[in-house]
């Protein structure tokens, strides 16, 4: 059992952790402000810890803090938290507000978090393992919690980070086009992990990587060999952004079964490194039968992994308007009725969104095959409008449907 002493100098140590709160995240203050816990869950090194520092920052009470990512405490159990509170309470006097950072790592964690709420405290929490997060919260937590996704940098946070001021007359001017296309392209390159825009070290790209395969994948599943795994990782790269079954994995890295590339692939998704697309389709069977769709969180971690994607500037592009719209909190499918449209939004049973992803459209059969794409998903879901998110193209064009709204990625994003 961990002693008050150790827990005090941990308390202590972490206490100036992070003095630089580094570019302003954006959060709904209601999710804020409500008396539920706030669940900050995302990827590795997104920039959760920081969003809830810069949280804490401005509120009243800020003392009750506690990372769990730390060495000290990989003893720490959930009989420790009533000695943590002891800590609390004798250091920095009575207060209601607690912050813990990666609480995933306590074993029952939810049974203390559900107390400190049944007595009127706000907590605070980030994690990074969806799956562990959602089962334990769907337990002692349920309808008394409120989550946040946090990404990694949008195009917006990207530019502040590099110091990039826009004006509304950049859209338009000759000077301001010409430095939003240069700043957009080294986006789609660069990606959005706040320590790697800042710092441009491939290493820690690398060293982010062997964290969430590893620790978070094959110590926590006990896997015995991580080739498989990392041959799937390898394969999902090099088909990002296209259909791949789980049969069509399983024969192209040797492994027997189709099961265990859908395994490995839903440790993948738990961690938040990829996300899966289905076909839409009112039957939910047709839909999990269906081909899917992969996407990775982050431009520049996929091309450090194994296969880049240089070269091919539409799946960084793709890639990218899959983000964007994760971060608005889309519910995502593909459109396949022998036309395909690359992103259709879902909210409660409509169909109110679609979207197709081109490079450029400026080449005739091109522009008539994404035309006739997003026009399929617009006339099978009775919308007037659709869009086209391209490189630079800005343009209404009328269809018989209603208007297709030709935009750059740039301009769309923020």
């Amino acid at each position: 059992m961990i002693s008050k002493e150790q827990l005090r100098q941990v308390v202590y140590d972490q206490r100036n952790l992070y003095y630089d709160l580094g570019i302003e995240r954006n959060i709904d203050q209601s999710l804020v402000d409500c008396p539920e816990v706030l669940v900050l869950t995302g990827v590795r090194r997104c920039g959760k810890s920081v969003l809830m520092q810069q949280i804490r920052a401005k509120r009243a009470e800020k003392d009750y803090f506690i990372s769990f990512d730390d060495d000290r405490l990989l003893h720490f159990t959930v009989e420790d938290f009533q000695l943590l509170y002891d800590v609390f309470a004798e250091d920095f006097g009575l207060q209601h507000t607690f912050y813990f950072d990666e609480i995933q790592m306590v074993d029952g964690w939810e049974r203390f978090v559900d107390r400190l709420y049944k007595h009127g405290n706000k907590v605070f929490i980030t994690g990074s393992n969806a799956k562990m997060l959602s089962r334990e919260l769907g337990t002692l937590l349920t309808g008394r919690h409120v989550s946040k996704v946090v990404y990694p940098f949008s195009l917006g946070e990207y530019m502040e980070m590099r110091g990039v001021e826009l004006n509304p007359d950049s859209f338009y001017t000759t000077e301001g086009r010409a430095l939003l296309q240069n700043v957009q392209n080294e986006y789609l390159i660069d990606g959005g992990f706040p320590q790697y825009v800042k710092s441009r070290n491939v290493e820690y790209l690398r060293s982010l990587y062997n964290d969430i395969l590893y620790r978070d994948i094959i110590v926590r599943y006990k896997l015995t060999a991580d080739k498989p795994l990392k041959e799937t990782v390898y394969y999902l790269i090099s088909n990002s952004t296209h259909l791949f079954t789980y049969n069509s994995v399983a024969k192209a890295i040797g492994v027997k079964s189709a099961d265990t590339v859908k395994d490995y692939i839903s440790y993948l998704e738990e961690t938040y490194l990829v996300g899966q697309l289905t076909k839409y389709d009112v039957k939910v069977g047709e839909q999990i039968k269906s081909p899917k769709k992969i996407y990775f969180i982050d431009n520049a971690l996929v091309g450090i992994i194994g296969f880049s994607f240089s070269g091919n500037e539409g799946s960084r592009l793709e890639n990218a308007v899959y983000i964007e719209l994760r971060r608005r909190g889309k519910e995502l499918f593909y459109h396949n009725d022998g036309n395909e449209c690359d992103f259709i939004v879902r909210e409660g049973i409509r169909i109110t969104e679609a979207y197709q992803v081109c490079l450029s459209m400026h080449d005739e059969k091109t522009r008539q095959r994404e035309l006739e794409g997003i026009r399929s998903a617009m006339k099978a879901y009775s919308l007037s409008e659709g869009y086209i998110i391209t490189r630079e193209e800005t343009e209404d064009v009328k269809v018989e449907e209603g208007i297709v709204h030709l935009v750059s990625f740039a301009r769309w994003s923020l």
